[in-house]
C-alpha cells in the first residue's frame, strides 16, 4: 500500500521479482509465526452494496513493474506494490525512495468503461473480482461521505483505474509488478487484480476483506491527499536525509492502514466473522520487517518504508477498534 509520487508499492506483491517463490514461502511462515493460519473466512457480505461509478478499464500489456504503493508530488500510493518495491530495491540495491518520482500531471483517461479489454472482453465488462473492487470502493465512498459530512465537509472521491499488465498514471508508469497505488497527481488508484492472487499464494493473506484492505489502504492516502498531507510530508522529505525520510513515509503507510480500520469499523453488515483476522493478516505479510527477512534474512529497521507487521497490524487495529479517523494521528500531533 502506498502512495507515489512516482508509482511506488504499498504491499509490494509481484509475481516477476527474483527469487519470488523463495521469498514468498518465507513471507507465509513469517504471517504463521504471526498467529495466523492460511484459511479464509466466510466471504464478506456485499451482495447488498452498490458498485462505485468512479472506475475506469484500461487496456494495457504485459511487462515487468514497480511495488503497490503511494506516489508523492501529486503522485500515488498503494498497498501490494510497497511490497514489491521494497523486495525489488533490495535485490537490485535501488533505494525505494528513488522510485517515487514527482508526478506533474494527470492521466486523461476517461472515466467509466473505457477501451476493449484483453481475452475478447468488451469495453466495459468486468469480471467478479472486478465487481467486488467497485462494491468495496463504493462502501468506502459511503462511508467517508458521512465522516466528512459529520464535520461539515465534503468527501471528493477516488477513481480505481484498472489495467492489465501496465499503463500510464500521474504518477509515470505503472506496471502490475509494483502492486496497486495511489497516485495523487490525478487522484486515481490503480490496480491489476492478478495483484490479489499475489496476496494469497506468495504473501500468504487470502480472503475478500484482506483485498478490502488493500483497497481501502489506498483510499486512506486518497484521504491524506484530500487532506494535505501528502503534499506536507513531499515536501518535508526533500529537506530530509534518506533515513529521517523513510521514517516520516512509515508514518505516511500507518495511517493509511489506521483509515482503513476506520472505514471497515464504520461498514454496515458487510464483515463475517475471520474478516478481521484476514485483514490482520493481510498487513503482517506486508510488514517490512516480515519482507526483507523473507527476500534477504535480516531485518534492516533503517530501511523501513511501510512499517513492521507489528505497526501495520497495530494501527489497522486502532481503527477498527475506534471507528475514529482522530485517533490515526500516527505523526503525533495531538
Amino acid at each position: 500500500m502506498r502512495y507515489q509520487a512516482a508509482p511506488l508499492p504499498d504491499f509490494a506483491g509481484g509475481a516477476r521479482y527474483r527469487g519470488g517463490s523463495a521469498r514468498a514461502q518465507g513471507t507465509a511462515r513469517a504471517s504463521e509465526s504471526l498467529g495466523f493460519g492460511q484459511g479464509e473466512g466466510s466471504p464478506m457480505r456485499l451482495d447488498d452494496e452498490e458498485e462505485s461509478t468512479n472506475y475506469e478499464m484500461r487496456s494495457g500489456g504485459g511487462g515487468f513493474g514497480l511495488p503497490i504503493g503511494l506516489a508523492f508530488g501529486r503522485g500515488g500510493i498503494g498497498c501490494g506494490g510497497i511490497i514489491v518495491l521494497a523486495i525489488l530495491a533490495m535485490v537490485m540495491g535501488i533505494n525505494p525512495l528513488s522510485l517515487i518520482g514527482v508526478a506533474t500531471d494527470g492521466s486523461g483517461v476517461q472515466q467509466g468503461p473505457v477501451d476493449t479489454r484483453p481475452g475478447g472482453r468488451e469495453a466495459g465488462e468486468k469480471t467478479p473480482i472486478e465487481s467486488t473492487s467497485l462494491k468495496i470502493l463504493g462502501s468506502t465512498e459511503r462511508v467517508w461521505s458521512k465522516i466528512f459530512a459529520a464535520s461539515g465537509g465534503r468527501y471528493d472521491p477516488t477513481i480505481l483505474a484498472f489495467y492489465p499488465g501496465n499503463t500510464q498514471s500521474g504518477c509515470g508508469a505503472a506496471q502490475s509488478a509494483a502492486g496497486p497505488f495511489y497516485c495523487p497527481t490525478d487522484k486515481r488508484i490503480y490496480l491489476d487484480t492478478s495483484f490479489f492472487d499475489e496476496l494469497a499464494t506468495r504473501f500468504g493473506a487470502p480472503g475478500d476483506f484482506a483485498q478490502a484492505y488493500v483497497i481501502a489502504h489506498e483510499v486512506g492516502h486518497h484521504i491524506q491527499n484530500l487532506e494535505g498531507t501528502l503534499g506536507q510530508v513531499h515536501q518535508q522529505q526533500a529537506r530530509l536525509s534518506e533515513g529521517q525520510s523513510n521514517a516520516l513515509q512509515v508514518k505516511v503507510e500507518l495511517q493509511a492502514d489506521c483509515y482503513a480500520g476506520v472505514w471497515a469499523a464504520n461498514t454496515q453488515g458487510i464483515l463475517e466473522p475471520g474478516d478481521i483476522e484476514e485483514g490482520l493478516r493481510a498487513a503482517a505479510a506486508v510488514g517490512d520487517d516480515t519482507l526483507q527477512k523473507a527476500s534477504q534474512g535480516v531485518v534492516v529497521p533503517e530501511g523501513f518504508t511501510h512499517g513492521s507487521a507489528a505497526d501495520r497490524q497495530k494501527w489497522l487495529k486502532k481503527g477498527l477498534d475506534s471507528g475514529d479517523p482522530r485517533v490515526c494521528d500516527t505523526f503525533g500531533r495531538g
